[in-house]
């Protein structure tokens, strides 16, 4: 099964800054401020959620297609996915470009300044799948993520004129969308992901109900954070799946897209949808141990382990055999 995954691809400089900015600030001078601050440390970290998703991927062995678009500097991050199974050869490069940048400040009282650049993604608008799936011979699912919201317009409305089913996940970028914008997006998806929170939001933008939105699309994947996740068909009795145990909680940036990941490469092998979200959720439970969003390494038996004592022997052995 070939699943090409759209979304950002950026990268995450944050840095920490060892005093509190309210002390920096005058109050009868903010119409003019002015400030610099040292700080101590520079972490750069590898991010988006496209990036982050085809990385996991990569990692359980589904070789991914990650299609979307990165800077003249994507060089070294480009590396480091097809070190990682990623299928890179469909990210558009920008002759004039950076790609993605967030930066970011945080102080002793973890207040943050931050900004985002985006950037290369903005030429996202300008990949045709046509061209993406006749290099692979053909795609059997693209999973639509948070991007250029052109792009992801244009997507949507490519997998549909030419008949290749989609997954609808709008992520971040939901907070800038309209209903309507929302409706396009999600009519006609094989699976439409979203937190809980998102949920509510999607049907208080669009207008629809809950019974509405799924006589609209195929499946829709509900995560519920350590509740684990939810799957609703019309018609069905939903599935649920609860989370493995953690071994500590590092950080948790990164968590759903990891369960995405696990999810689609589940799809990828044929096995059931609850073995999928089982997938999912236990790859979601590496990343909130690891801080940073592909930092993580997936050790086979490790991970076996782990999954046959949260899900059951049965659940294992129908997944073992697709683990590489």
């Amino acid at each position: 099964m070939r699943i090409a995954v759209t979304g950002s691809i950026a990268t995450d400089h944050l840095m920490t800054f060892p005093g509190r900015f309210a002390d920096q600030f005058v109050a009868d001078q903010l119409h003019t401020v002015s400030l610099s601050f040292l700080v101590d440390n520079l972490d750069v970290r590898r991010g988006g959620v496209g990036a982050n998703i085809a990385f996991g991927m990569g990692q359980l062995g589904t070789n991914p297609i990650l299609v979307g678009a990165a800077g003249f500097d994507f060089d070294e991050y480009r590396a480091w996915l097809d070190r990682h199974g990623v299928d890179t050869a469909s990210v558009r490069i920008s002759e004039t470009l950076h790609t993605a940048r967030f930066v970011c400040t945080t102080d002793a009282d973890h207040n943050q300044i931050g900004s985002f650049y985006t950037g290369a993604m903005s030429e996202a608008r300008q990949i045709e799948l046509k061209t993406v799936a006749d290099r692979v011979d053909g795609l059997d699912l693209v999973l639509i993520g948070a991007d250029d919201p052109e792009a992801m317009l244009r997507h949507t409305e490519e997998c549909r004129s030419r008949g290749i089913p989609f997954a609808a996940d709008f992520s971040q970028q939901i907070a800038r969308m309209n209903g309507d914008e929302i409706r396009i997006l999600l009519d006609g998806a094989t699976y439409l992901f979203s937190n809980e929170y998102e949920k509510g939001l999607i049907e208080s933008k669009t207008g629809w109900s809950d019974a509405e939105i799924l006589a609209k699309v195929g499946h829709r994947v509900t995560t519920l954070g350590a509740q684990g996740v939810r799957i609703d068909k019309a018609g069905e009795e939903p599935i649920v799946v609860g989370c493995a145990e953690e071994e500590r909680k590092a950080d948790p940036t990164g968590v759903g897209d990891a369960f995405r990941a696990g999810f689609l490469s589940g799809l990828a092998w044929g096995v059931p949808l609850e073995r999928a979200a089982q997938v999912g959720c236990m790859l979601a439970t590496l990343v909130i141990e690891t801080v940073g969003t592909q930092e993580y390494r997936l050790r086979r038996g490790n991970f076996m382990e782990r999954f046959t004592k949260a899900y059951g022997d049965e659940a294992a052995a129908e997944v073992q055999g697709h683990l590489v």
